[in-house]
């Protein structure tokens, strides 16, 4: 018997799709191994045959399994690559528009200008955010400047993969450029550069500017994220991008997704300093809640993205005081066996080290997540069609004839 077997092999011997087979691979059932051209999954004959004779694995409770084949995002049990190239490496190694670029078409794009919205964008951006209340958190800004700059751009259907990706750069760099400045304008310069100053009051420092920028390449796309599946479905129905960014912005704040960030900035906050920090987990988990920031549904032995972003905000403010808070509550958590710390905590801490203001985690979150809607959309685009999930009906049965 060959030691290992091919991805239609092992999806016949389990009499499954290959995209079934490589849900197994996401949900950590099945290793899925490269052969030697790097492209061509193979996957071990013993692994197979046991999960032939269990049988085919159960969901975990509440949780729906939706496949969609794909050529941007591998997701495993322990690591994250895009078009085949580990994140962790892109993080400390690209500029996020660099991994946007890499996202939307499969390479990295040419040195450019800095991205730019059209002025039409950024005037109706600007008016409409500027009509919520003073307190408005940075991702409820977004969720209405988005559509505002929609209304400006009348070749917004025009869904070839040229006019997307001026879209897609329109829309991120108009998303920053609309969030009212913290710390003065800046007109030019990066993605992450102009964001920081939407976020902090004071001029960035290299080590944390870097992990602002490696944060934003890190979250550019998990596969298919609560957020992208709707921002996916959206655009299956040929929905514009500026209405499938929209689409993906409903779904990133809920506080089991991209909101989760915002939970974990209160949780640091809520404690006067890191002697503190046990009687905040206490009450938490004495309220019968979960510690926001920790546990990952993919990731059981830890989030590989959460490391590299930790340890790059380690290295750049290893004196601060909210750091020392950060590793207070890790040390707090693992002392009780907890799960280990997720994207959401370690975007937290960047935000409370940086100082940063509140809801910052979650405005980071959304910018970038943008360029994996984006990619989504591109390959949706090219699609057969609409995506229509299936419901198993459940309710009343039919009532019988008069």
């Amino acid at each position: 018997m060959a030691d290992f077997l091919t991805a239609a092999e092992a999806a016949r011997r389990l009499g499954v799709k290959p995209a079934t087979l490589y849900a197994y691979v996401s949900r950590g059932v099945l290793t899925r191994s490269p052969a030697a051209d790097g492209r061509t999954s193979l996957f071990s004959t013993d692994e197979v045959e046991r999960l032939a004779r269990r049988g085919r694995p159960r969901r975990p409770a509440g949780v729906a399994d939706i496949t969609v084949e794909s050529a941007i995002t591998e997701l495993t049990a322990d690591s994250l690559r895009f078009r085949g190239l580990d994140v962790t490496r892109l993080a400390v190694s690209r500029a996020f528009e660099e991994v946007a670029g890499l996202l939307w078409t499969g390479d990295f794009p040419s040195a450019g200008e800095p991205w730019q919205a059209r002025p039409a964008a950024l005037a109706a951006g600007r008016a409409a955010q500027a009509a919520l209340p003073a307190g408005a958190l940075p991702l409820e800004r977004l969720q209405v400047i988005v559509p505002a700059m929609a209304a400006t751009d009348p070749l917004r259907l025009q869904l070839d993969q040229s006019a997307v990706v001026a879209a897609g750069r329109n829309i991120i760099a108009g998303m920053v450029d609309c969030l009212p400045p913290v710390a003065g304008e800046s007109p030019g310069g990066s993605v992450a550069g102009r964001l920081w100053t939407r976020l902090c009051d004071h001029r960035a420092s290299p080590g944390l500017l870097r992990a602002t920028s490696a944060a934003l390449v890190l979250l550019a796309d998990h596969e298919l994220a609560a957020s992208t599946l709707a921002a996916r479905a959206a655009a299956s129905v040929r929905a514009d991008p500026y209405a499938v960014v929209a689409t993906g912005l409903g779904a990133v704040s809920g506080a089991l997704h991209g909101g989760a960030s915002l939970g974990a900035e209160a949780l640091m906050a809520a404690a006067s300093g890191p002697d503190d920090v046990p009687r905040v987990v206490a009450e938490l988990l004495r309220r019968g809640e979960k510690v926001p920031g920790f546990g990952h549904f993919v990731y059981r032995g830890g989030d590989p993205r959460a490391t590299v972003l930790l340890d790059l905000v380690r290295r750049a403010a290893p004196k601060s005081g909210q750091l020392a808070v950060a590793e207070a509550v890790l040390a707090e958590v693992r002392h009780k066996s907890l799960p280990e710390p997720n994207i959401d905590f370690a975007l937290a801490t960047l935000a409370r080290v940086a100082g940063m203001v509140r809801g910052a985690g979650e405005a980071m979150f959304a910018v970038s997540r943008t360029a994996g809607w984006v990619a989504h959309a591109l390959e949706a685009y090219t699609g057969p069609g609409p995506l229509r999930p299936r419901a198993v009906y459940t309710g009343r049965p039919a009532a019988g004839g008069a």
